[in-house]
């Protein structure tokens, strides 16, 4: 019979460095591709969250979950079943592949500042109670890109 510290020292060895993802009884090594997939479906859940006004809490209610695992999906700390994905793309009235759009063509940071700007601007839009100051506001963003496409 093996001692303890021999047991302790050998599973030790065995232990693959870097550290693997748990996913219930089996561990898996994650690719740097598989991170960045789960970062991208998660940034596309807050955007599309964000453009319909909805905390993480109000989306985690309505597909059923906690506030803390909607929070983990959109920073892709968890991944996001297929299942639950279906749920949130009805949730959020868009097709499951509005997640995945755009994924070969992230790495930019120019990208995620212009992101970060329509975001607000849609998350300051939504906020506006007066129909009229909402049309007014779209007429004016039509009027700068139809100038800008002229120049």
């Amino acid at each position: 019979m093996e001692s303890s510290e021999a047991l302790l020292e050998s599973a030790e060895d065995a232990t693959p460095h870097p550290a693997p993802h748990r996913t219930g009884t089996t561990v898996t090594k994650r690719s740097p591709k598989t991170t960045k997939i789960e970062c991208h479906v998660g940034r596309r859940i807050r955007e599309r969250r964000t453009m319909l006004g909805l905390t993480q809490q109000q989306l985690a209610d309505l597909i059923g979950i906690t506030y803390q695992q909607a929070h983990k999906y959109e920073r892709g700390i968890n991944r996001v079943s297929a299942g639950r994905l279906y749920e949130m793309a009805k949730v959020l009235g868009v097709d499951v592949g509005y997640f995945f759009d755009g994924f070969d063509e992230t790495d930019s940071e120019s990208t995620s500042e212009r992101q970060r700007m329509c975001l607000d601007l849609a998350r300051n839009f939504s906020r506006i109670n007066d129909q009229r100051q909402q049309e007014a506001l779209a007429q004016l963003a039509r009027s700068l890109a139809e100038r800008a496409c002229e120049q």
